[in-house]
């Protein structure tokens, strides 16, 4: 399947590629990047490989995935940004990690809401949401700047999770606002 490109202001949402291994590999084996990602623990570089590796078969299998995020004034491969419903997953969501070195720069809500428009626009889904750890402050800050409103919580990995959520009405109706200039 040929993955679809997205261009922002400041990045490039592109497929994998076997030399974003480095990359990936010292983001997923981070322990402070990783304390609020799955199971909350490091990734060694053989696991990041097949967590690489899932992501390429989620877009084989659902038609749509995580991208890789480039940064697009350095070519440097920053993180992972996209859509996520693997089997028995509670709903579409929208996810973002990136490495602690782009943290604090706006670039997960960039590239978020470029997936979210994605997911709205090209894939047409009716909802999607956000899983979030509780003390994952600054994820949810990124949750409600694209819109998302806190719905509930739910279980993943053996821990609590807040589902942030934004339904395509109410992603319209932003959109709406923004080219009336509300």
């Amino acid at each position: 399947m040929l993955i679809p490109e997205i261009e922002t202001q400041r990045l490039l949402l592109r497929g994998f590629r076997e030399e974003d291994l480095d990359p990936y590999a010292e983001m997923c084996g981070d322990p402070e990047v990783m304390r609020y990602i799955g199971a909350g623990k490091p990734l060694s570089r053989w696991e990041s490989w097949r967590n690489m590796a899932m992501m390429l078969g989620h877009w084989q299998l659902r038609g749509y995935g995580m991208w890789a995020v480039e940064e697009r004034s350095s070519g440097e491969m920053i993180g992972r940004i996209g859509c996520w419903q693997p089997e028995n997953w509670p709903a579409f969501e929208i996810g973002w990690t990136l490495r602690r070195a782009y943290w604090g720069r706006g670039l997960a809500t960039e590239g978020a809401k470029a997936a979210m428009d994605y997911a709205f626009g090209e894939l047409q889904v009716s909802h999607v949401i956000s899983l979030i750890r509780p003390e994952n402050y600054a994820s949810r800050r990124v949750a409600e700047k694209l819109g998302e409103k806190l719905e509930g919580t739910t279980e993943i990995f053996a821990g609590e999770a807040v589902i942030y959520g934004m339904s395509r009405e109410d992603w319209l109706a932003i959109r709406q606002n923004l080219r009336v200039g509300n």
